[in-house]
């Protein structure tokens, strides 16, 4: 009959065909699959996960991932080999690299598949215009005729598209730059003149034209310098030098006192001719126009310091001017409501004044700064953002005149006042970036949720503020446009075991329609509103002596302790003595003092060894809910076996398969160890290349070392591990079958010396039917259905976690939002 079983289940392992895995070829598209025609930015940050090898194994083994390169290449990537996920490990470059070849593989243990793939690298707006022929010195001939070509330059930029489109320009009054050839020319009209500028200094710009890097659209652009030198020509006059000439004498002077003197020097000053100077005599008609200058000496008669300065208005002298205008005029816009006029009648350096302006911070300045006799005050915007009508709503300034080089320090002073319109520049602002709120799940329709502020500070309607909500996360809840408090609607149910977390936007806007966003994360907090439920309201089991029977109820609450149970014994028959409860896991074992089955039947004075008990599994929410349920356990002694555990083991007549199951593993494991052993003894002696003499075995004692070994079906005994969601589980260990399938054992460590040969096992005895004149009990329950049994909830820990990645999601999106904005 052995010989017979084993044939059977070799057959039956020699018939299943092992298939090798695959990968899913999910199109160029999707972010799983093969990677086949994949391709990513070279603007990837490092550490970013790029990708999930996704594929299966026909016959349903766990599958694990690898990723290599060619030998001698960079390697970018790394995967994980259980999810899947690949992650950039290197920055990319697509200048220097602009694919990857990689070399991915999927197995299940056995078959490995590997697949070549190329990793297409594209292009980010990352490298400047770099030039070529720059910074360069050129000589120009000053003669050279307007609109002439006098140099191009030349720029290169190694991104592709826009970004690799390179575009030229200039600042000056001289030169012009064709933005696409660039052709430097002199500007029509313009001509170069050596006597007026012998080196012009010309700035260059390069600019891409722009393209997306990190996630935002970028221009790029590089600067050098043009030096271009004029040579000179014999083309300018004589010229006098300080013009225009000023003389100041005292009406008291003697004749023939000097005044002052007057410079003059030839125009070509490469190649300077003598120059003479005459004073009302004409120049004689054969004289060329490029032989002689001509200036005009003014000589004024000085007089006393008596006069300060003078402001002016449209209708004579005036201390004070007031202007309106609208907040944030453009930077360096003229103020052209005020018309002021300064002068000082004085005559000479009695004539000579500033001009300052005084007030809060930098927002206008004065122009001239520098007054001789009389000027046309201009003042001008200088820092636009300051003149904010929500921090001033009128500017008040000093204008002061005070003059330089007299004793006397003659000063005037006149107002400026500014009064600010306002305008709608300012959109609402909330007072946070994002809402956490919380909200019980029983809570009725209608219920105040949160409420959100928002501030404009414009003025009028501007300053009005219209709340509104949206997004997917939205459905259930409403907001009151005027004040900002989110409520359920009317009809909403919440249930924390349906869906316990939303999240949505609120806008904030006012009335000509600008706005701002916030994020609203509403949390559903539990209710102990489920009583445990058991798979059945009536349980059989089968107990060995010294082994446990485990039952279990689940909770279908959401959150501890509401869905955390514990096990109590209300009754049992036909002794209340004899079993004890883990009050945490629903371990039902017999007293420590029962060590066989003659010490039960000495108790009960029956042969019949079956019991029925009352378990109770109560949660611990407030209130408590609570179910009962009669389990019915067959108790048997495992001496019907040699073995010790082992024989516990076969006894067991709840799953015979296990004993299949063990009984093959342990032939398969011997003939595994005599292969490897026969391998080894052969290699040995091929490699000796000698003969090798014969040897006497002398058989040792065997060893009465214990054997450990770990039940496979091992369940953590911390709360932690209780509720850990199955994504979190670490690598699945081989799966066997347990002979006390039934009992759940948990942490079952046995020893024993290593078995006989296997035989087959002797069947433990029926349990014992109900007598037809036996008493039945009735159970009290609560009044609920028996739910089948639902996968296990997480820890309560996990909310908080998911509270923490929600709040480190919203950050970022709005530190991408900030970073998009212009």
């Amino acid at each position: 009959r052995r010989f017979f079983f084993w044939s059977k289940i070799h057959l039956e392992k020699k018939t299943q065909a092992d298939f090798a895995p695959y990968f899913y070829d999910n199109g160029p598209y999707s972010n799983n699959g093969n990677l086949a025609l994949f391709s990513l930015s070279e603007d990837m940050p490092v550490g970013t996960q790029i990708y999930c090898l996704n594929g299966t194994d026909p016959e349903g083994h766990e599958v694990r991932y690898g990723l290599s390169f060619d030998p001698g290449s960079k390697e970018y990537f790394r995967v994980d080999p259980r999810s899947g996920n690949i992650t950039l490990v290197e920055k990319l470059d697509r200048e220097k690299q602009d694919s990857i070849d990689v070399i991915i593989s999927i197995t299940d243990g056995r078959s490995k598949v590997m697949e070549r793939v190329t990793i297409f690298v594209m292009d980010a707006n990352d490298e400047k215009p770099d030039f070529q022929n720059m910074p360069a010195i050129i000589d120009v001939l000053e003669t050279t005729e307007s609109g002439s070509s006098i140099f191009k330059v030349e720029a290169v930029d190694k991104d592709t598209g826009s970004g690799g489109s390179v575009t030229y320009y200039l600042q000056s009054s001289m030169f012009a730059i064709d933005r696409h050839s660039g052709v430097l020319r002199i500007k029509f009209g313009e001509m170069l003149d050596y006597e007026k500028t012998k080196t012009h200094f010309v700035t260059i710009i390069a600019k891409d034209g722009g393209g997306n890097f990190n996630g935002k659209e970028q221009f790029l652009s590089s600067f050098a310098t043009l030096t271009i030198n004029v040579i000179d020509a014999q083309d300018t006059p004589p010229s006098f030098i300080g013009t225009p000439y000023f003389g100041y004498v005292y009406e008291i002077s003697t004749p023939g006192s000097e005044i002052f003197t007057v410079s003059a020097e030839d125009g070509d000053v490469g190649n300077p001719n003598p120059i003479r100077y005459s004073l009302d005599e004409e120049v004689s008609p054969e004289g060329r126009l490029m032989d002689y200058g001509v200036t005009t000496v003014v000589i004024r008669v000085m007089d006393l310091n008596n006069n300060p300065p003078t402001f002016y208005g449209e209708n004579g002298p005036q201390n004070m001017f007031e202007l309106t205008m609208y907040e944030h005029p453009p930077e360096g816009e003229i103020l052209r409501g005020l018309k002021v006029t300064v002068n000082d009648s004085d005559q000479g350096a009695n004539a000579k004044f500033n001009l300052k302006l005084i007030g809060p911070g930098r927002m206008l300045r004065v122009v001239p700064q520098t007054v001789l006799n009389e000027a046309q005050v201009t003042i001008l915007v200088e820092d636009s953002a300051a003149m904010d009508y929500e921090k001033h709503h009128f500017l008040t300034y000093k204008l002061l005149a005070v003059e330089i080089d007299t004793s006397e320090r003659f000063s005037a002073t006149a107002d400026i006042v500014i009064h600010l319109l306002d305008t709608n520049d300012n959109a609402p602002k909330f007072s946070s970036d994002y809402y956490i709120a919380r909200i019980p799940e029983n809570s009725p329709g209608g219920s105040n949720v949160v409420s959100v502020t928002a501030v404009d500070p414009d003025s009028g309607p501007w300053g009005e503020v219209k709340y509104s909500i949206y997004g997917s996360g939205a459905d259930l809840f409403l907001i009151q446009p005027a004040s900002g408090i989110i409520y359920t609607q009317p009809w909403a149910s919440l249930d924390a075991e349906v869906k316990s977390k939303y999240n949505f936007y609120v806008k904030a806007e006012d009335a000509e329609g600008k706005y701002n966003l916030a994020e609203v994360f509403v949390t559903v907090l539990d209710l102990n509103d489920h009583p445990p439920a058991f798979n059945n309201n009536f349980l059989q089991k089968t107990m060995v002596i010294g082994a446990p029977v485990k039952i279990e109820a689940v909770d279908d609450d959401a959150e501890i302790p509401n869905n955390v149970i514990e096990y109590a014994i209300m009754k049992a028959e036909p002794d209340n003595n004899i079993f004890d409860i883990d009050t945490d896991t629903g371990e039902i074992k017999l007293k420590s003092y029962i060590k066989s089955m003659a010490i039960i039947q000495n108790i009960t004075k029956k042969r019949d060894c079956s019991w029925s008990l009352v378990v109770q599994a109560r949660d611990r929410g407030q209130p408590s809910f609570s179910t009962t349920a009669v389990v019915k356990i067959d108790i048997t002694e495992a001496t019907h076996l040699k073995g010790g555990p082992l024989g516990s083991f076969l006894i067991n007549r709840n799953n015979p398969m296990q004993i299949i199951g063990m009984l093959v593993g342990l032939i398969s494991l011997m003939v595994i160890v005599t292969i490897i052993i026969s391998t080894a003894t052969f290699m040995r002696n091929k490699r000796s290349n000698r003969i090798l003499p014969n040897r006497r075995v002398r058989r040792r004692p065997r060893s009465q070392n214990l054997w450990s070994f770990r039940n496979p079906f091992r369940k953590s005994e911390t709360q932690r591990e209780k509720f850990r969601i199955k994504e979190d589980e670490m690598e699945p260990e081989v799966i066997v079958e347990n002979v006390n399938y039934n009992n759940n054992i948990s942490n079952v460590v046995r020893h024993w010396c290593p078995p006989p040969p296997p035989c087959a096992p002797s069947l433990p005895p029926p349990p014992p039917s109900y007598f037809h004149g036996e008493r039945h009990w009735t159970v009290p329950t609560v009044s609920a259905a028996v739910a089948p049994k639902p996968r296990k909830k997480p820890l309560l820990e996990r909310q908080d976690t998911m509270n923490k990645a929600l709040v480190s999601e919203l950050k970022m999106r709005l530190e991408r939002r900030r970073m998009m904005v212009p």
